[in-house]
């Protein structure tokens, strides 16, 4: 057990460091192994036995490992798992980001519609997202996001795909509205056609691409899985040394009202929530009407569907920067918060700006540089599986911080209203005022947590070994509510 000074030992970061072996090969020490202490391991095989863990039978305290085993593995893993999910998240976007092409063609004036309608059109899509998020992780938890979620096609992570979306999806509608007026169909109508066939082909091709987890990737398509013996044990182990209540549920167990009381109730995620609900408000409408304001201005489609590339295209490269930038510095608020210190400027440029839709090439250059910001929604969502710290309460806070980006959504499709285009001055003054509230809900979550962790310290350093370990063992309190966890922030 650690010395009194020694942060809890249950939830250290497995950090390796390298000894050699006889066999000249390089091998991971136990110096982080959460599971060193008898006691301790015990504990925790008892957990994953009393839950069912479907990777119980792996578990193994002592097992080491090289650091090359590890890097071939993490490969083998990004290319047999993330590149599918990046594929699902693609299928996703497809069928939700249509609209904005659309806009750019006739949909409106065909079906007799103004900017007020379309934002209730997008509203109408967001509520129902909205109210099928909870249930949708309620029922993924109890049958397997394996068979959940080839059906619906949602909740990945990989964010960046939705920018290199945006760009596939730039160029299908550029081709797709040549094939206007074929058969007597506007271009709009093919486009919903073709993406939505895209869609439904990645979800199908998805129950094929999901095993059940780790131990089970073998099946009859399937013969040899995706891991060898040493392979799955490594996997299983390195999941549970990162965070040891990842195996206190298993993959087919539904989350119990409690469950889901505790986890809704759980006030220390209630700052990520928020900051979920605020932070992409001040990007939304700009992006939602892009293809309007390009329109606007004297656009043609094609060329409209042509220029929103651009940033999609800057939008990858500063999200996959801000986000290796937070894993560098180990820091989430602070690197989070230049999302909108990015947004900043350019919304002052969109309120106050004389030449806003009058210079054409002026406006395209603010609105895509806007646009081009570092989208902070992969490090938060990181933020708040990390601070679960419970697989039940991870996956209802999953959902009730996607919840929150929807409600979010709908707000911001009030913003710019009808009576208030073509400069939308209202509405850029509310995106301002938003945006700067972010950066205060950003610092002051930082505090907060900060706060938190130096209360529990203060606690945790005054207990002797044996109330530590006593604690760690017979505690009843779950996730973010142990003394021995501290807060990422």
């Amino acid at each position: 057990m650690a010395g009194k000074s020694d942060p809890p030992p249950k939830y250290d970061t497995f950090v390796s460091s390298a000894t050699e072996s006889e066999d000249g090969h390089t091998t991971f020490s136990e110096r982080k192994n959460p599971f060193q202490d008898p006691e301790v391991a015990e504990h925790w095989r008892l957990t994953y036995e009393k839950s069912q863990y479907e990777c119980r039978h792996v578990y193994d305290p002592s097992l080491t490992w090289s650091e090359e085993e590890e890097k071939r593995l993490i490969r083998k893993l990004d290319w047999r798992i993330c590149l599918w999910a990046c594929v699902m998240f693609f299928g996703l976007q497809v069928d939700r980001n249509n609209l904005q092409q659309a806009v750019s063609g006739t949909f409106l004036k065909d079906l007799k519609l103004n900017t007020n309608d379309y934002n209730w059109g997008n509203i109408t899509f967001r509520v129902s997202f909205l109210c099928a998020e909870l249930p949708s992780q309620l029922i993924s938890k109890k049958i397997g996001p394996d068979r959940w979620i080839p059906i619906q096609i949602t909740l990945c992570f990989f964010w960046a795909t939705l920018s290199l979306t945006g760009i596939v999806t730039s160029l299908l509608a550029f081709a797709i509205f040549h094939l206007d007026g074929v058969h007597g169909w506007a271009g709009w109508r093919w486009l919903f056609l073709i993406e939505g066939i895209i869609t439904l082909s990645v979800g199908l091709g998805s129950f094929f691409m999901m095993p059940a987890s780790a131990v089970q990737t073998k099946s009859w398509f399937r013969p040899n899985g995706w891991f060898n013996d040493r392979e799955v044990s490594i996997v299983v182990n390195r999941v549970l040394r990162d965070d040891p209540s990842k195996g206190d549920m298993h993959n087919r167990q539904a989350i119990t009202p409690r469950r889901l009381w505790n986890a809704v109730t759980d006030y220390h995620l209630w700052p990520i929530y928020i900051i979920g609900f605020l932070a992409y408000i001040p990007q939304s409408p700009p992006s939602t009407y892009l293809t309007l304001t390009l329109r606007s201005v004297g656009f043609s489609t094609f060329t409209t569907n042509l220029l929103v590339i651009p940033s999609s295209v800057f939008h990858i490269v500063t999200l996959l920067l801000l986000t290796r930038l937070s894993e560098w510095v180990d820091e989430r608020s602070l690197v989070a918060m230049l999302q909108p210190l990015w947004s900043l400027p350019c919304i002052v440029a969109l309120r106050f700006w004389p030449g806003v839709i009058d210079n054409a090439w002026g406006t395209y250059a603010l609105v895509t540089v806007l646009l081009s910001y570092p989208y902070c929604h992969a490090i938060v969502v990181g933020w708040i599986s990390r601070n679960s710290n419970n697989v039940g309460t991870r996956s209802v806070s999953a959902a009730l911080y996607n919840m929150s980006v929807q409600v979010g959504d709908v707000a911001a499709f009030f913003i710019y209203r009808e009576d208030d285009k073509p400069k939308y001055h209202r509405g850029n003054t509310n995106l301002l005022i938003i945006n700067l509230v972010v950066i205060l809900v950003f610092i002051s979550t930082k505090v907060y947590y900060v706060y938190v962790n130096r209360r529990r310290d203060r606690v945790w350093k005054v207990m002797s070994e044996e109330e530590r370990t006593r604690y760690i063992k017979d505690t009843k309190l779950q996730g973010s509510k142990r003394l021995d966890f501290r807060f990422a922030h």
